[in-house]
């Protein structure tokens, strides 16, 4: 049995093979990949797994190649070429049941559901991400934001929630595929929000609202797949960061426009009370959405972007018009 490496996307054929083992052992391509790897005997494929950022998906063994050795020796390739490329740490998710699998493969389980759980390369990584946060007393809140890029909208939204608590959290999602870079999103809430009082501005580090790390792939029913992200995230959201960081209040902003963000909201509004958190949705401030900001950019109408956004942010915009 041979491995090979392939950026996406891959050759045609290659591609049919990949997609009919993904159907063949009930799982679904989410179109995100950077790497595919895929095992070949007799010049047929018998196993194979991708990487999309830091996040390994996909894994699939033929039902007759089982048990000789393959998935392991995929995983393997996948995290080498990560490890070449620069990318050390490695998160994985999967059905409850392959946890034991994946753990003597060198994975740790950071939270789990009764339908996902979802797996480190190293031990300890979501506790040293907590410990290295500032921990506060009295009446602490938390905001989840991508500000792509930050509005007045986004500004709105955090001075609401900071007075309605002694501290509030304000985590910037880290991961990638935004029009705006982690950096430069990052920058923005923090130079945005550096005049509002007890308002602290930390990086997500992907445990909060990633896409990437929370694939699901694994759910066949493709309707049911946004709901068990949520629930996953929800859960890594209420049982591991909440009780860690003193929080008992989340704040989060209407979503007209996105059914998923929508949906997402939704279960908040059941899971987060059932956990001893209180959830509020602020209406959002009128004609004003990062979505018709990134048209504008877009369009080119950088002038009209003014009136939507701090000055920090329209500088960063500026820069890169």
């Amino acid at each position: 049995m041979g491995i090979s490496i392939y950026d996406t996307p891959l050759p045609e054929r290659q591609l049919s093979e990949y997609l009919q083992l993904l159907e063949t052992c009930g799982l679904r391509d989410e179109g995100d990949a950077d790497i595919i790897a895929l095992m070949t005997e007799d010049d047929r494929l018998v196993a194979c797994g991708a990487l999309a950022g830091h996040t390994v998906k996909q894994l699939a063994v033929a039902p007759d190649a089982e048990g000789q050795g393959a998935m392991a020796a995929v995983l393997s390739a996948l995290i080498s070429e990560a490890y070449a490329r620069g990318v050390h740490r490695l998160f994985l998710c999967t059905k409850p049941e392959n946890l034991r699998m994946f753990g003597s493969m060198g994975f740790h389980i950071v939270i789990e559901t009764k339908d996902a759980v979802l797996l480190e390369n190293r031990k300890g990584g979501l506790d040293s991400f907590l410990e290295s946060i500032p921990k506060y007393d009295g009446v602490c809140g938390a905001v989840v934001c991508n500000c792509d890029p930050f509005t007045l909208g986004h500004r709105h939204l955090i001075e609401y929630a900071v007075s309605h608590c002694d501290d509030l959290y304000v985590f910037a999602v880290s991961e990638k595929g935004s029009m705006f870079s982690p950096q430069e999103r990052l920058e923005m809430i923090r130079k945005g929000t550096e005049d509002i009082a007890n308002c602290h501005v930390f990086e997500s580090d992907l445990y909060l609202i990633s896409r990437a790390t929370f694939p699901a792939y694994f759910i066949r029913d493709e309707s049911r797949a946004d709901l068990v992200k949520s629930d996953l995230d929800i859960e890594l959201f209420c049982r591991r960061i909440a009780p860690a960081l003193n929080i008992s209040r989340r704040f989060a902003g209407e979503e007209p426009f996105s059914p998923v963000t929508r949906a997402y909201n939704e279960r908040m509004k059941e899971l987060l009370p059932a956990n001893g958190i209180s959830f509020e949705e602020i209406p959002r401030l009128a004609e004003i959405s990062a979505g018709r900001v990134r048209s504008l950019i877009e369009s080119g109408n950088i002038e009209k972007i003014r009136e939507m956004v701090p000055e920090s942010t329209y500088e960063v915009i500026q820069r890169r018009s």
